[in-house]
């Protein structure tokens, strides 16, 4: 097949890229800057220039399928660029894939899209999960109204399918970098103690998951992609720690009203001082990594024949194994 990946400079792109070419595939890559374009080159695919989030058409050459990964992620800052980038930007590959008779478009997207604003703990949740489209996170906000564009592009000859990986790490990530550097600051603070369960997704699971998306005949899907086993928020930071010779017993714990309230009064302050960087606590944050959250990958194992190959632990031990019953 030829594909084309968007992000392909950025966590999964990176680990996608090679995997696609290994498996004996032509793979194109979407570039707005002389690093990314050398990077995608370095990593075997060939370079389409193009900008998602400026007002100029994309013009695409005829390709088999889109692998829509770019997204701007933080846990704060104005709605504005999240939605530029996150919605407005996946509605231009979406018509630029559709007019360049494109058949299959697989979309990433976040887990997260199904929390609400009041920080409930999830169980097990599957696909048939709400989403939030209002959220006072504009990340999970936008990500949410990037899937309807997504669904409703859906036509017999246009397939799409949306993944929604859980908390994605993997080497370099945003998400185990910014604890291990919280950590190493002295800034790190664990919520209700952390001793709930949380659902992460590898990054090489979810290059998994999304080859086998490639091949799936059908669109209109969303599906789940987590790690086979998952365990506590807490086993995971400790796990992280360990293998950087980081002790974690000094670290205290705040109630998640706490937290919460702290993280709103950071994201006011940092919009009154102009401040471009994350607050050490935002709302977004604590209600992210903050409460039980726990998927269901049951459809994806099902009829993706996805199967989370990877390792879900940098020591390969401690996890808790977690079982979704399901009526």
């Amino acid at each position: 097949m030829k594909i084309l990946v968007t992000g392909g400079s950025g966590l999964l792109g990176t680990s996608l890229i090679p995997q696609l070419i290994k498996s004996g595939h032509q793979v194109f890559a979407l570039v707005r800057s002389a690093s990314a374009l050398e990077k995608v080159w370095d990593l075997g695919a060939q370079p389409i220039e193009g900008d998602l989030d400026d007002d100029t058409p994309l013009m695409l050459p005829k390709l088999d399928a889109v692998v829509h990964a770019a997204a701007m992620f933080r846990f704060s800052g104005s709605i504005q660029p999240f939605y530029r980038t996150n919605v407005d930007g996946t509605a231009k590959i979406l018509a630029a894939a559709e007019c360049a008779g494109i058949a299959h478009f697989v979309h990433i997207s976040a887990a997260g899209v199904i929390m609400d604003e009041s920080g409930s703990p999830i169980r097990c949740a599957d696909e048939s999960t709400p989403t939030y489209s209002r959220h006072f996170s504009a990340y999970l906000a936008s990500k949410a109204q990037a899937e309807k564009l997504v669904l409703q592009a859906n036509k017999p000859v246009f397939r799409t399918i949306i993944l929604r990986p859980t908390a994605l790490w993997g080497p370099g990530d945003q998400f185990s970098s910014g604890i291990l550097h919280a950590i190493r600051s002295r800034k790190f603070v664990f919520i209700d103690r952390g001793d709930y369960i949380f659902s992460t997704c590898h990054v090489e699971n979810l290059v998994e998951a999304v080859q086998c998306a490639l091949r799936y005949p059908k669109g209109g899907r969303v599906f789940f992609i987590a790690d086979q086993k998952v365990q506590t928020f807490r086993e995971f930071v400790a796990s992280i720690a360990s293998t950087n010779d980081l002790p974690l017993e000094h670290f205290f714990s705040i109630p998640y009203w706490l937290a919460s309230a702290t993280g709103r009064f950071m994201d006011v302050a940092w919009t009154i001082l102009r401040r471009n960087d994350d607050p050490p606590l935002s709302r977004s944050l604590v209600r992210m990594i903050g409460r039980e959250f726990c998927i269901s990958d049951i459809a994806a194992r099902q009829e993706l024949g996805y199967v989370g190959k990877a390792s879900q632990d940098p020591r390969d031990r401690g996890l808790l194994h977690y079982r979704c019953v399901h009526s």
